[in-house]
Order: C-alpha cells, then structure tokens, then sequence
C-alpha cells in the first residue's frame, strides 16, 4: 500500500493553527535559485530551480515533499552542502494533483541537522488562466498581435512556476536568472546583476540581484516589450512604470502618485522603502486589479495606465488609490507578512485603510475619507449584514479557501475596522504603534494579536479586548435609540445593540446575546465630541452637551461599522442639519443609507424612507448623491417586479434625478473641481437608468454620441466621465443601427478604458435578439478573459428581460463557460455568477439558481454563491414588505 506523504496536518498548541494542511516542518527553504527559458511560440518552459534546504533533527524519512501543479519534472537530486561530489539522485517522484503536491522518494533517508542543495529540472505551460506564469496577448506599434509572459503567484500558484514550499510563513531569498530572446525586455522584482548574449545571438541570459527574505507569493518577472517613464523619489528611490510599446505618456500620472506616496509610506512607517528600485508594469491580460509583488507591481491597464487627454477624474482616481493600496503593501504584507491566510485581512484591510489615507495626502480636494463612507463602508455593511458573511479572521485550514475571502470582508471591513482604531487611539498612537510592529516583524510574520499589541503598547488601551468582536465574530451591532430626555443644554439618550442582518430575520437565543465593543461618538452642530464612552454591554446611556437645542448624530463621521437607527425627534432635528448642510457629508449620506437598511430590515416603516429622501432635494455634495443613487439603483431593483410600485417610484425617481441635472448641467463649468466632476458623471448615469425616456435627455445625448461619432477625440462633447451612460441612453432608445454603432467603437478605441465603456453599455439594447448577440460576443473569444462578463453584467441590469435572458444563457452555456475560466482565479467565474445569475427578487428564482448550481457545483465559488442567494431572498421579502405598506397606493406617492 503506497503511503500518501504529501501532508502534514500542522500539530500546534494553538486553536488557531490546528486543522491547518501544511507541508512538513521539519526540512525548510533558505534559498532559491531559478532558472527559466519560456519559450512564446510553443507557450511552455524549461525550469531549473535549485534550492538551499535545512533540515531538522527529528527527519526521519527519505522523501522531500513541496508544492508543484502543472510541471513536468525530469530529475530532481541532491548534495549536502560542501560535498558536493556526493549526489543522492531521486529515485521515485510522484505528483499529487489533489495536494498539488510533488515528492521525491530518495533511496537512503534524509540526512538530519544537515544544509542541503536540491537541483530539480522540470518543464511548465505558459498557460493563458491568468494564474502562474502566464501568457498574454498585445498588439506592438506596427498592428502586430504578440506574446508576452508574466506571472501572478498570490495566492498559490507559485507553485505553477517552480516546485516550492508555497506558504506565507516558508520565506526564502531568492535568485531569478531568465533566458531570454534578445530583443525582448525583462525584470523582476530585483535589478539586474549581469546581462549577458549568449552563443547565436539569438538569445540572453538576465540574472537579477538577490531578493531580501520573502514569501513564494511575492515572486514576480515580467517578459515582453516595453516603454517606461521613471523618476527618483526624494528619499532616492528609483521608480519606473512600464507601458505598452509607443504609450509611455501614459504612464506619467501613476509615476507621479507612486513617487508621491513611497516618500509618504517612508515617513508614517519611519522605514525607508527597503529595496533600490520598485517597477510598476501593465499587464494586457490581468484577472485581479493589481498584485504588489515586491519591487515589482503588476496591473490591469486600466488600473495603472492614464491616457492625459481621455481619461475620466474617476479613472485618475481609481488608478491613483490603485496605487497607493499596493505600495502600501511593500510594507504590510511584503516586508511584514500574515503567518497563514486566515489572517489574510492584515494585509487587505491596512491596504485599504492606507490606500484612502495616503490619497488623501496627495489630493486633499478629493475627500477620500468621505468617500470612503460611501465606498468601502457601504460594501462592507451590505455583505456582513448576511448571515452568508464570515469573520474578518476566518480559519482556513487548506489554503485553496483563502481564494473565497478576497472579498469586502477582508478588503472593506478591514479597512473599516482600521478606520476606527485610528479613530479610538488618535493618530499618534496608531502611527507609533504601526512603525514599533513594522520594525518587529520586519522580514517576519505575525499574527493579527501582534497587532493588537503594538497598539496596547503605544495607546495604553486594551485594543486585544475592544478588537475581537469586531474580528471574530460574523457582522455588526445595530444601535437602537430606546429613550431620549432632551434639555436645554444636553440630550441624554439609551442605547441598546443588537446583531444586524440584511433581511430582520429572528434572532436565535444565542444570537440574541450577541455583543460589540463599541465606541460611541457623538456631533452636534459644534462639531465632533471630544468624550467618547465604550458600549460593552447590550445597553448603555450617552449623554451629550447641546448648543441652543440643536441636532445631535451618532457614529460621527461614519468611524464604526454599524447602523443606527434613531428616534422620530432625532430625524427632525437633524433634518435642519441636513437642509443647512451643518452636518457633515459623510453623516447626511449615512442618515440615508441606514434608513434604507431599516427598512429593508422591517425595522423602519418605508413611508418614512421615501419622506426622509424627499428633504435631500436641494442636495449637491456628491458623497451623499452616492448614498441617494445607491438607495434610488436599490429601491429600483426591488420594485421593478411589481408594476404599480415601480411606475410610482420612477416617476418619483425621475423627479429627483432632473432636479439635480438642474443643478448641475450637461456642460463642464471652469470652476468644477473633481467631485464636481464625479457627480456629473453619475447624474448623467441616474439619467441613464431613470430620465433615458426624457425628451430632452434623449436628444441630448444623441446630439452628443453624433459629435463623438464624427470626431472620438471630441473630449468636450463627451468626456469619458460620461460616455458610458450617454452609450446607454442612446442605445435604450435605438435599435439595430444604435447597437452597430456603439460596438464598432470597441475595435476603435484606443485603450481599454475606452473599450471598457462598450462592454459596460452594449447590453442595454432593449432588443432580446441584440442582448443575445451581446452575450454571444462576451464568450467569443474576442473579449480578453479579464473582462469578458462586464457585457452580461449589462444584460442582466438592463431590465426584468434582461435579467432572465443573462440566466438563461449562463445555463446554456455553463460548460463552455467553465471551459474558458476553470483553471483562473476563482473571482472570474464569481463575476460570472453574479453577473448572469444575481438581481432576481423572488424566493422561487432562488431555489431555480440554487437547484442549479446543486447539480453543477462550482466548490471555489459556493461562497459568493450562497451570498448571491442570500440577497436574492432578502430582496423577495423586502419586496413583499413594501407591498404591504401605503407604497402600494397612488394616494401615497402624490403626497411625495
């Protein structure tokens, strides 16, 4: 009987690390040395990987076992070091495909308390996943289609590239040579130590400087052909950002925020940037948005290349805060790095949180804090509201599970939780704490109690007993006003909390008893309250100084992932607040989209959400136009599958949204700044979804969309903030031609933000025949794989039909689908399912996509499917619920 040695279950003291499947601890990698020559036309390669490996005093077995997934090995052997005459050829290697695992079987055991080099030849694909060390497809300066290789390794897929002990914590130095045809470009994460031609001509061998000790996922080269800008940081660091061949001004903007930021990162950390050089590159086919491998960032183009004259204030800022995420990471993550996955969020939440902060230090204009609110916030609370959600710290045991929390958990109420830390220890302390665990762990791993404890030492606080309701435990408080006692100069009010889900289903006994730390801050008309008190129990009291018996708002600033809800006096008080615009943005936005989570929840009565939207009308600020268009796309989505409601509402709708088109026009004024931009951009898509059948808008945008036809660098007729939404409206008023026209800019657009507008738009064609064709093309084999279910995201919102035409063809064509995307990261076929398969609000749709998916699983996406189901019934019941309210009466709306 042959014994499976492929794992280990990790034994530890520790809860927390038993169940983990990890290779045996006891033989580790201190070095890597590898050699690659892809070959591009035949789309595989020659690997050469040779490894310093200690040994401990307890190996007692004569099989080395690493990660490996798709390579074809031909030997593998080893010496002890310093003698290296004495070689120990493997005699057996066997590939375990479920374990992606490889052992090499070795005739005498394996030698204890020894230094080993371990020099294994193998061969690997250049596959096309997206995953590993992969290919993709560009086109050079003369119309030329070409091949290029690059790698994406996070999570586990190093172990595409070369046989490797592929775990966060297993962190080695490693030595990259490449060989190379000559005229090609090529780097990795370190600068180049020696460039040499080798015999023929034809090729070249780079070998790159040592890396610093580091984790397998962090790897990265890059092969192609590339145009590069660069500068020095004023700490000296050398930056250059890569494009495509003839498209170097493209990268100017990127290189500005990247050479900005590190020198900010430097400071706060109190640690310089710890390499010489940091390359950022766009990669043509890209399935995440970027990955922060050390010194050497990969993205999507459209995350990091920004055409000057084309590109919308929303693509600069999503390239800018694109940026300042990853380089955030070169010290969260790359130079300090998570034990194990399930601590995942360290790394995604800090990114998160410093993405905003160090955007805001470059662009203050921009109010990214407030955005955040509206951003990161918001995604946060409409997911953990489900009981589908997960902990911030979720147990992974086999490491392919960290694939399903890339998600607004880590990423969002990571960050949210971040946010509030900062907000509880003021910004010195969390700065002290962050540079005192930077210099600890430095070239290390941790855990997220390191974390807390840097912060206990720099505050005082017990961050340890505050932070673990917000990390262990699924979702977050509800905080209920229960009493109020209003004086002249103070309002003291009772506080209860309670675990909010999405849908207001019952809680159990044990869910009853539920319970946050929760840090209670207050404003008034004065501005934020200095005194905060901690919730710990289910009731607490408050009792807040009032000038001349104003407003007072809870969760100032929106720093404390919760909802509220508040009493009818509250709302009237703040009413003024909100009409005066003395209350802040991001708390105007917060009232709102609490609101419309009550009501969803049966926790407030709709009547009241619809009246509260109506005091917003003379509302400019674009942090709450995020929060109304939300709750107007929300409201829309629901009530669209019951006629009489959804006639009324968008009649009301339309209302709101012409009102704001009143104040703010078709036309860029001089003085616009880039939230002024960004909230003409979305007023034009709220008359996209809801003004499209306006006479006046329709003509508008067709006198625009002609203007663009004749001339596409017709930047003032339709800028790109714009052209997806005036794509739309000309095309749900169009027909066949409309539909031509729009797709022929997709072969005619320069880059792929602009094509980006194409896919997102097309399928709003309100032909069946057309939206078919529009899915269709999606899997044709067209549309790079990256981007191939933005057109059915389309269909499916374009209306009901296009909702049941996206379901229907996902089923008819899963298999091709899977087929197309079975081996890429798990967050394509997740967009795919959502964008084909979510929207619907009946229960009986529900069980037809659960009925489904049960008899074709898809395990690495049952996460994002169990969500998807989740909203699906929650919008059925909050759908019914609004069909027992007075929104059911025309007597109701004509009082709105």
């Amino acid at each position: 009987e042959k014994i499976d040695h492929s794992t280990t279950m990790a034994s530890s003291s520790s809860d927390k690390a038993a169940g983990r499947v990890l290779l045996p601890l006891n033989i580790n990698p201190t070095r890597y040395d590898i050699t690659l020559t892809p070959d591009l036309t035949a789309f595989t390669f020659a690997g050469i990987t040779t490894i310093e490996l200690t040994t401990a005093h307890d190996v007692s077995t004569s099989t080395i076992i690493m990660h490996a997934k798709e390579l074809c090995f031909a030997n593998a052997s080893y010496t002890v070091k310093d003698q290296p005459a004495d070689v120990h050829e493997a005699e057996e290697i066997s590939v375990n495909m479920k374990s992606t695992t490889v052992s090499f079987g070795f005739a005498s055991p394996i030698p204890p308390n020894s230094t080993l080099i371990l020099t294994i030849h193998y061969t690997g694909f250049l596959n096309n996943q997206m995953a590993g060390f992969y290919r993709s497809s560009y086109t050079d300066i003369h119309g030329t289609k070409k091949t290029m290789a690059s790698t994406q390794f996070e999570s586990l897929d190093a172990r595409r590239c070369f046989p490797c002990w592929d775990e966060p914590a297993r962190k080695a130095v490693f030595g990259v040579t490449l060989i190379v045809p000559k005229e090609l470009d090529a780097f990795s994460n370190m600068p180049e130590l020696s460039h040499k031609t080798l015999e023929g001509g034809v090729t070249k061998e780079l070998t790159f400087l040592d890396t610093p000790i580091m984790s397998t996922y962090l790897l990265a080269f890059v092969i192609g052909e590339f145009d590069y800008v660069q500068a020095q940081t004023s700490h000296g660091v050398l930056v250059r950002v890569y494009t495509p061949p003839g498209k170097s001004d493209t990268g100017v903007f990127a290189l500005h925020c990247a050479t900005k930021s590190l020198d900010a990162y430097d400071d706060f950390f109190g640690i310089p940037y710890p390499l010489p050089k940091l390359d950022m590159v766009a990669i043509p086919e890209f399935a995440a948005g970027a990955m922060e491998n050390w010194g050497l960032v990969t993205y999507r183009e459209v995350d990091l290349l920004i055409d000057p004259t084309k590109a919308s204030s929303n693509q600069k800022q999503r390239v800018c805060t694109v940026v300042t995420h990853e380089l955030a990471h070169q010290w969260f993550g790359n130079l300090v790095t998570m034990t194990w996955w399930d601590d995942l969020w360290l790394n995604e939440g800090f990114a998160s949180w410093a993405e905003n902060w160090a955007a805001d230090v470059l662009y203050p204009q921009w109010s990214m804090w407030d955005q955040f609110t509206t951003g990161h916030l918001s995604a946060a609370l409409r997911l953990d509201a489900l009981k589908s959600s997960h902990p911030i710290q979720v147990p992974i045991h086999h490491a392919e599970e960290v694939e399903e929390v890339f998600d607004a958990i880590s990423y969002c109420k990571g960050g949210s939780v971040v946010k509030m830390i900062r907000a509880v220890l003021g910004m010195k302390a969390f700065q002290k704490g962050l540079g005192n665990y930077m210099k600890k762990h430095a070239y290390g791993n941790t855990e997220t109690f390191d974390l807390w404890k840097a912060w206990e030492d720099s505050s005082g606080l017990p961050v340890q007993e505050m932070m673990a309701s917000w990390t262990e435990q699924t979702g977050f408080p509800l905080v209920t006003v229960t009493d109020e006692k209003w004086e002249s100069d103070k309002v003291t009010l009772t506080l209860a909390q309670e675990w909010f889900l999405s849908d207001g289903s019952p809680l159990s006994a044990e869910d009853v008893e539920k319970k946050w730390c929760i840090p209670i801050l207050t404003c008034t008309e004065e501005g934020t309250q200095q005194d905060m008190i901690f919730m710990r129990e289910k009731t607490a009291t408050v009792t807040v100084p009032l000038s001349k018996g104003g407003w007072v708002k809870l969760n100032a600033g929106q720093d404390v992932p919760m909802r509220v809800k508040v009493t009818s006096t509250m709302i009237d008080r703040l009413s003024l607040g909100i009409q005066s615009k003395t209350l802040p943005p991001a708390d105007r936005a917060a009232l709102l989209s609490d609101a419309y989570a009550l009501v969803k929840a049966g926790k407030m009565q709709p009547e009241g959400l619809i009246k509260l939207l109506s005091s917003y009308k003379n509302e400019d600020s674009y942090i709450v136009w995020e929060s109304i268009s939300a709750i107007l796309g929300g409201l829309d989505a629901v009530m669209s599958d019951d006629p009489v409601m959804s006639k009324n509402f968008s009649a009301l709708a339309k209302k709101i949204v012409l009102g704001l088109l009143g104040q703010v026009g078709w036309e860029a004024k001089s003085d616009d700044g880039h939230l002024d931009v960004l909230l003409r951009g979305m007023m034009i898509g709220l008359l996209s979804s809801f003004c499209y059948d306006d006479e006046s808008v329709a003509a508008e945008a067709l006198k625009r969309f002609h203007a663009f036809q004749a001339d596409h660098s017709d930047m003032k007729s339709l800028p790109s903030d714009m052209r997806s939404s005036v794509f739309k409206i000309v095309l749900k008023n169009g027909g066949t031609k409309e539909f031509e026209d729009v797709k022929a800019y997709f072969d005619q657009a320069s880059d792929n933000a602009e094509r980006k507008h194409v896919l997102g738009s097309l399928g709003h064609t309100p032909v069946p025949k057309l939206k078919n064709a529009t899915l269709e093309w999606a899997i044709s084999g067209e549309i790079k794989l990256q981007d191939f279910f933005y057109p059915m995201g389309a269909v499916r919102s374009s209306s009901n039909e296009g909702r049941s035409i996206a379901w229907a063809f996902m089923q008819k064509n899963f298999n091709a689908i899977k087929t197309m995307i079975g081996n890429a990261n798990s967050s394509l076929m997740d967009a795919v399912i959502v964008s084909c398969a979510g929207g619907f609000c009946s229960n009986e749709k529900a069980d037809e996509i659960e009925a489904f998916f049960k008899a074709n699983p898809v395990p690495r996406s049952s996460r994002k499917i169990q969500q998807t189901l989740e909203n699906m019934r929650s919008n059925a019941k909050f759908l019914a619920l609004l069909q027992e309210s007075d929104l059911k009466s025309d007597e109701f709306w004509s009082t709105v």
